[in-house]
């Protein structure tokens, strides 16, 4: 029977233990799955619409609890914790305004029939694994939209995420989602995987590490299961010759301290001009070294503790691999020698090819900036990698900017910015960081029966 157990990153200590389901649990949540879909998507998609509002207004109004409950169980700094509650609300209620209209009946040309109609149909149970770094958010970009389009869940989450993913079906069900239609699982990887395989369940839709969305899309593609997999990333950012070098560094080494560097789309690779390189290294070293690391409770702190003291470790493990291949560390990259799971933010340069740093992904506050002689030198590099998760490229001429981002081999590419999310953008990346998407229109059409009626003439 799997266990979750939550453990503060801050204090290092254990705070509660949740009993797992057996494997009659897992038969038992399958049954009534399969059973809550029929009238979940025999409701009217206003109903539907309704209830997510609803499920909006209730992440408005619990931001500050809601932000506070993940600070404490994942290291989340309290007023991006905050804000993450406010984004799920908002991705909640872009469904809820829009839902209707994206389920709407489509009239084509009907091409010698009475009538060609494409209905959007729901396909039924789903199952969700969803990881710890954006317990609310993630949740959201899955949940929101297959439940505005009829499908009922089965929400695995992260093991460190219980008391979240608990709070989460709470806010649902008080809102209206009957409790079979989302039901949230405490379940181990065997049991995960046997669910997949159930002729009861339609799909799967997974974000986390490369080697899990590996395993559940093999398990799925044997299952004839559709899957959805958002990934790891090693997102680049191209810095060009006219950009405001200091302006650019103080935004991207913010951008990259948020949640401790513990995310997909962070900017985790920069490509500056050889000529800006030292400026652009000591704006960010600035930046790095003047971050508060602390309780994500205290409000003025900028950088809490990582997921975990094994999570620091690995990238603790992996700067130092980096500096013994060569590569020049400038601050940080060692423990903070106090309880809990801290590190002090670092920025390393130098990362040639030949080393593991050029290529793997580092989940944590680690800026690698890398010189570069020109923008084809920079795309090159920026595309030479496993993943495809998103980039950017900064420069104030905009046109020269954009045919860059162009250049780019990743699901989202951006000018002036890096890793905007927002409920009517398509999210998703390419190459090992996964296939399909979620948010806006795209993550509507993720799970749903596209299906042709066709009338001829009697």
């Amino acid at each position: 029977m799997a266990g979750y157990t939550t453990t503060n990153p801050t204090t290092g200590r254990t705070d509660e233990e949740f009993t797992g389901l057996d494997d009659g649990g897992i038969q038992d949540v399958l049954s009534r799955t399969a059973a809550a879909f029929p009238r979940w998507r025999g409701l009217a998609a206003q109903e539907r619409a309704e209830t997510l509002e609803r499920v909006a207004d209730a992440y408005d109004e619990r931001g500050r609890e809601l932000g506070e409950l993940i600070a404490t169980e994942m290291g989340k700094p309290l007023q991006q914790a905050i804000g993450e509650a406010e984004l799920a609300g908002s991705i909640y209620r872009w469904y809820a305004e829009h839902g209707p209209d994206l389920l709407r009946d489509e009239q084509l040309d009907p091409q010698g029939a009475q009538e060609s109609l494409v209905q959007t149909e729901p396909i039924g149970p789903l199952v969700g694994v969803m990881p710890w770094n954006y317990p609310y958010y993630q949740v959201a970009r899955f949940v929101a939209p297959n439940l505005m389009a009829g499908n009922t869940i089965l929400l695995k989450h992260a093991g460190i995420c219980a008391a979240s993913s608990e709070v989460m079906a709470q806010i649902l069900h008080t809102a209206g989602v009957p409790r079979d239609a989302y039901i949230n699982i405490f379940a181990s990887h065997g049991q995960l995987a046997d669910m997949i395989a159930d002729d009861r369940i339609r799909g799967v839709s997974l974000t986390g590490s490369e080697k899990a969305g590996a395993a559940v899309a093999a398990n799925a593609g044997e299952h004839l299961k559709k899957s959805v997999l958002e990934l790891g990333g090693s997102d680049p950012l191209i810095v060009l010759e006219d950009a405001d070098i200091e302006r650019v560094a103080r935004i991207v080494a913010t951008a990259r301290l948020s949640n401790a560097g513990q995310a997909c789309n962070s900017p985790k690779r920069m490509f500056v001009p050889h000529g800006d390189l030292d400026a652009f290294v000591a704006t960010v070293v600035e930046v790095f070294e003047g971050a508060r690391v602390g309780d994500p409770l205290d409000g003025s702190v900028d950088v809490g503790p990582l997921s975990s003291v094994g999570a620091r470790d690995g990238v603790l493990e992996q700067v130092e691999r980096a500096v013994r291949q060569g590569a020049t560390l400038h601050t940080g990259g060692t423990a903070i020698d106090r309880a809990g799971a801290f590190l002090q933010p670092a920025v390393l340069t130098g990362v040639t090819p030949a080393m593991d740093a050029y290529s793997e992904e580092i989940f944590g506050p680690v800026a690698v900036i890398h010189g570069v002689e020109s923008v084809d030198d920079a795309v090159e590099q920026a595309n030479d990698v496993p993943y495809g998760l998103s980039g950017s490229v900064w420069g104030t001429d905009l046109e020269r900017a954009q045919e860059v981002a162009d250049r780019l081999d990743v699901g989202m590419a951006y000018v002036n910015e890096h890793g905007t999310t927002l409920p009517g953008l398509p999210f998703g990346g390419v190459k090992r960081s996964g296939f399909g998407r979620e948010l806006g229109r795209w993550g509507m059409g993720e799970f749903v029966n596209v299906r042709l009626r066709r009338t001829a003439v009697a």
